[in-house]
């Protein structure tokens, strides 16, 4: 696919652990030529972890794609009416990201962009990191699964001996997910294996 004068949203939400993972994927819509408009919930401004602090994310956001960070309700918003983004991936898109989308609720710029996108009947991609996603996100899963314009990145157990109920989609294929959205389908297998079992 020619991503040249294609604009992404690119959102991120609180799973931590995922970031390192999603980044070169970012990179990689930079590399095709798109555009690429970084989105982030408030943890990802505040919020310093194991895996690395706020300020080195936010840093890595802008130099990889030269934008400013989209990070409030207030500075989503125009993106409904500017009819900016071709299509919008969260990756990851946390459970509690998951739980409000599926619920209409729109309490961060992650949440809104989503908002905006369906609202123009263009695409949303999910990359789905949950803990849960088998356990009381497995409702919320399945009301986005039947939600129109709403993708998923192909998405499996990543641990299931000691976390049965955790998924995670796989980020290297994030692109490939939202070169399909465009296409108007999901891209198969959307169920898969994410790491072999017993590893």
């Amino acid at each position: 696919m020619n991503w040249q004068g294609k604009t992404v949203g690119y959102a991120l939400s609180g799973s931590h652990c995922t970031f390192a993972e999603v980044m070169p994927q970012i990179q990689r819509f930079i590399d095709a030529g798109a555009q690429v408009v970084p989105i982030v919930t408030s943890t990802i401004m505040t919020t310093d972890t194991r895996f690395g602090t706020s300020e080195e994310w936010q840093r890595q956001l802008k130099g990889i794609t030269g934008n400013e960070i989209i990070s409030t309700i207030v500075q989503a918003e125009p993106l409904g009416p500017s009819k900016l983004l071709d299509v919008l991936v969260i990756a990851p898109c946390t459970g509690n990201t998951t739980s409000k989308l599926a619920n209409a609720m729109t309490d961060s710029a992650v949440l809104m962009a989503a908002k905006s996108q369906m609202r123009n009947g263009r695409p949303v991609v999910l990359a789905i990191s949950t803990n849960d996603g088998l356990g009381l996100n497995a409702a919320n899963i399945a009301k986005l699964l039947v939600a129109k314009n709403i993708f998923f990145v192909p998405f499996g157990q990543d641990n299931p001996e000691q976390k049965p109920n955790s998924l995670v989609a796989r980020m290297e294929l994030v692109m490939e997910a939202c070169e399909a959205a465009l296409a108007g389908r999901q891209l198969q297998p959307m169920v898969i294996e994410r790491f072999n079992y017993g590893s």
